[in-house]
């Protein structure tokens, strides 16, 4: 959430006796009556920037107490107040535990920035009513033109817990893309290393269409067995297919503009860690995907 700057105002009050042996100047008269300014130099500088008053008046330096005046210490701090980031969210399901949505392409899962995924859950999502309900938390990433399933954690345990199918790979998941160009084999195991690290995908093509500009574009089915960044997109470009629309992994002059890129979560299955039922949530292919072929 974004935070708004917001000055807050803590006040002091003190009422000066009635009866005084003589009048007396305010800087000398105030100095420890007030708790936030304990100081004679401190409480000199509130009356130079007229943080206090005397019986409703700004007081100076010049100001005189005589005796039953009420005098206040106004205080500003400058806070910052969290902002909701508006923004609607298609929820395929939704417990106590965790949810999964449909993130669209064009808007980060998480990061600094306010127009994220994470920022737009807590209105989207029913807060839990768990001991430990947190403010919900994506468990993993999508790029930011990439579509489709994404699970989101909505208590500490289910966070933890969650991770953990990550890490024990126990989260099956399923992508399609439209790869571009003659692909040699039907369907195969790419184990191309991802930044020096072990990585495997498994892939499928499930149909082709001729196409006058890419010679022919591929609906594939992938299957991530491990969960480095950008896998897909360098797995199918190491194969000299690289995903349509990719401008990192694309092939240059076959870069498709305007469209995003061609990659879609399609599929989340997972045995949920807490009501032990097996969870499989489909999203729907995006209608650019529909267009290409004939599904």
């Amino acid at each position: 959430m974004e935070k708004d700057i917001v000055t807050i105002y803590t006040t002091e009050k003190h009422t000066v006796p009635q009866q005084l042996n003589s009048p007396i100047r305010l800087q000398e008269y105030g100095v420890g009556i007030f708790a936030l300014i304990p100081t004679k130099s401190a409480f000199k500088k509130a009356l130079k920037k007229n943080y206090i008053t005397v019986n409703s008046k700004p007081a100076t330096t010049a100001t005189f107490i005589t005796g039953g005046e009420t005098i206040v210490l106004s205080l500003p701090k400058e806070e910052k107040i969290k902002r909701e980031f508006i923004f609607p969210l298609k929820v395929l399901f939704e417990d106590e535990y965790l949810a999964i949505i449909h993130k669209p392409a064009g808007i980060l899962v998480s990061g600094n920035s306010f127009k994220t995924i994470a920022n737009a859950l807590p209105q989207n999502l029913k807060k839990s009513n768990l001991d430990d309900a947190t403010i919900p938390q994506p468990v993993h990433r999508l790029d930011y033109g990439t579509t489709g399933v994404l699970l989101v954690g909505k208590t500490a345990s289910s966070i933890r817990a969650l991770n953990k199918l990550f890490e024990d790979k126990e989260i099956q998941k399923n992508y399609y893309a439209v790869a571009i160009g003659k692909m040699k084999e039907k369907q195969g195991v790419i184990n191309t290393e991802v930044d020096e690290k072990e990585s495997k995908s498994n892939y499928q093509i499930i149909e082709s269409v001729i196409s006058p500009r890419f010679k022919f574009l591929n609906l594939v089915k992938l299957e991530p067995k491990t969960g480095r960044r950008h896998q897909l997109r360098i797995h199918l470009s190491s194969i000299g297919n690289p995903i349509l629309g990719d401008k990192e992994y694309g092939i240059e002059n076959l870069i498709l503009n305007g469209k995003g890129i061609y990659l879609h979560a399609y599929s989340l299955e997972f045995i949920h860690p807490f009501t032990k039922q097996k969870i499989y949530i489909e999203g729907k292919l995006p209608p650019k995907f529909l267009k290409l072929f004939n599904l």
